[in-house]
């Protein structure tokens, strides 16, 4: 909405308006915000002929004569006291020809008849103009206004059932207008729909051919005003294209930092899924994905998103492959996860200011460091070796394929990345993996940039290990980002790697943990092991470095193996129960009854146990 408005009086250079002398140009006049029915202050603007660039300057003209520019007009009849009878008929051939014309007004400066209605026109003008919504020569909207008023449509209709029902028009009313309807002005308005429109009502609720019927309406009879009050609360501006400032609102990321969803934008993007998933398969058929990027103006997805997060036996995403793929696009681009919310609308449907209230933005990783602990939810591995040393195979392993379902993928859609959920210490973490591709040693920052890194190299190939050597001494060797190093297609003979000393030597003498085997050459899906290691490094570089991977993988078998213990035997219960006690009152502890009554120990700072 205009903040301001300036509106030009254009007279003809012979014509004066009630006295035989006036001055070339009066001085400008400010109507306050506060006696305007918009609440938008006015400057009414003289007209002089050495005046001209005025006219490029002001928001709207107020004219005698149908000949200025493609700006808002009003055309108006003045010495109205001068005649007896109205010359708006030979008016309307006028205003048809010029569709920049809002309205016309014949008015009386003499007396004042219709000044004050005069500058109400004026304004709604500038504030709630015609001409992008309706086109009068069709006596129908205009297609950029159907099109913004259908993705409205399909946001209000929150069941996706093609039918805005009571409670859908109330919330929309009450968005809108902060004002429900009564339950008769809401059957007064369907009743209307009704007369004039066969299917414009169905199962009691307006049709999106209703809701457009009805906004049609609303810009034959003058109401204009309530239509743009619509469009403007889901975003766009006045030439029915969404805002910069609805798309993207203010959102201040430090270095070091990371911007993650939070617990209500994935009860919203769960809503969104639940709404679009017909069937009730869990899974997103290509039909459903398209219906629920409707309200987008381009389709976000291509067809490499399959093969970045878990799809089912059809190749249908998953919800975990839907949550996931927003997850990694909020961790790589929030600008453009703000922007995809907006679409959906989130704010408006949320009832929150913007959708910057669907992000969290972690703390420092240097802090996450110094604590030995982090808040953080995904973490970032780059998956860096030699060409075809085996760095699809561990990204696609991720998503539970093997090396049969692999060999299906098209090269063209082809991800550098997967995204899937690992579980530390019961807790659910995003593991986001990232194909470095590089030809060389040397690699952008984008390549160094990350959690963990994951240096492969195939057993099977002499020359492998070599370049994970360059590539660690190069970047990561007095990094404090961690490595791992991975001897894929462990299935294949190993041979001996063309280096001075083996894998393991060269893993112990840099302090790292030990070459983990993987293959995903396997009947069923590849062990998900990996990727739990490479999640717990991640999440704890500086615990790895000081007690070692083998020592904190320990930990967690342990942890796990717990329930089992406690349900074989009492005495093994309180013999854990003994030696937590030795712990100092710091670490806490708990006992919960799960479903089917064994009791699993679950224990806050978990991470603190290492130092023991």
């Amino acid at each position: 909405l205009q903040q301001d408005l300036s509106l030009i009086l254009l007279f003809d250079m012979n014509y004066n308006l009630v006295f035989p002398k006036v001055p070339m140009r009066a001085e400008e006049i400010t109507i306050p915000a506060d006696v305007t029915p918009e609440k938008v202050p006015t400057h009414i603007v003289d007209y002089s002929v050495l005046d001209l660039l005025l006219i490029h300057k002001s928001h709207l003209f107020v004219i005698t004569l149908p000949s200025v520019a493609r700006m808002p007009l009003i055309l108006v009849g003045n010495k109205s006291d001068l005649v007896e009878h109205s010359s708006m008929e030979a008016i309307l051939p006028i205003m048809n020809q010029y569709t920049e014309i809002e309205t016309c007004v014949e008015c009386s400066a003499k007396n004042l008849k219709n000044i004050s209605e005069l500058f109400y026109y004026a304004q709604k003008a500038v504030l709630h103009p015609t001409g992008p919504l309706y086109c009068p020569e069709e006596k129908e909207m205009k297609p950029a206004c159907i099109k913004a008023l259908t993705r409205i449509f399909k946001i209000s209709d929150q069941d996706n059932d093609g039918i805005l029902n009571d409670a859908e028009l109330n919330f929309f009313q009450r968005t809108c207008f902060n004002t429900p309807l009564a339950p008769q002005a809401l059957e007064d308005v369907k009743n209307v729909v009704r007369k004039n429109l066969n299917d414009g009502v169905a199962d009691n609720g307006l049709t999106l051919k209703g809701f457009l019927f009805l906004h049609t309406l609303f810009i034959q009879r003058g109401r204009h005003e309530t239509t743009w009050t619509v469009l403007r609360r889901f975003g766009y501006d006045d030439d029915l294209e969404l805002t910069h400032e609805y798309m993207f609102p203010l959102l201040k990321v430090a270095p070091d930092c990371t911007t993650e969803l939070n617990h209500h934008a994935y009860l919203f993007l769960q809503s969104i899924f639940d709404k679009h998933d017909l069937d009730r398969d869990c899974a997103l058929s290509s039909d459903e994905l398209r219906d629920l990027f409707k309200v987008f103006p381009y389709m976000p997805w291509g067809p490499d998103v399959n093969n970045t997060v878990c799809t089912n036996d059809k190749g249908m995403i998953t919800y975990q492959g839907y949550i996931c793929q927003w997850t990694l696009t909020t961790y790589l681009d929030v600008e453009r996860c703000l922007e995809y919310l907006a679409y959906l609308g989130y704010s408006i449907l949320t009832e929150q200011e913007s959708q910057a209230a669907a992000i969290t933005i972690t703390r420092d990783k240097k802090i996450d460091l110094q604590k030995r602990q982090t808040q953080r939810n995904v973490f970032q591995c780059n998956i860096i070796g030699m060409k075809n040393c085996g760095k699809t195979g561990i990204l696609q392993g991720f998503l539970g394929r093997n090396l049969t379902k692999m060999r299906h993928i098209k090269e063209e859609y082809r991800s550098l990345y997967a995204i899937n959920t690992a579980y530390v210490y019961g807790q659910e973490k995003y593991l986001l993996l990232h194909e470095v591709l590089s030809d060389s040693e040397f690699l952008s920052a984008s390549g160094t940039t990350c959690d963990v890194v994951c240096l492969v190299y195939d057993v099977s190939n002499p020359k492998s290990f070599d370049y994970c050597t360059k590539i660690f001494k190069q970047h990561f060797m007095d990094s404090k980002t961690p490595c791992l190093i991975v001897a894929t297609k462990s299935d294949l003979h190993e041979v001996k790697q063309d280096y001075s000393i083996t894998p393991a030597e060269f893993c112990n003498k840099h302090k790292m943990p030990p070459p983990q085997s993987f293959t995903c050459n396997s009947v069923d899906a590849p062990s998900k092991d990996l990727y739990v290691k490479l999640t717990t490094i991640a999440m704890y570089p500086i615990i790895i470095g000081e007690r070692g991977l083998i020592s904190v993988i320990s930990t967690v078998h342990l942890i796990n193996s717990i329930p089992q213990a406690v349900a074989t035997s009492s005495r093994l219960l309180f013999w854990y129960w003994d030696s937590l006690f030795k712990w100092e009152q710091q670490h806490s502890l708990s006992l919960t009854l799960s479903g089917d009554g064994n009791l699993y120990l679950s224990f806050a700072l978990l991470h603190t146990m290492f130092s023991y």
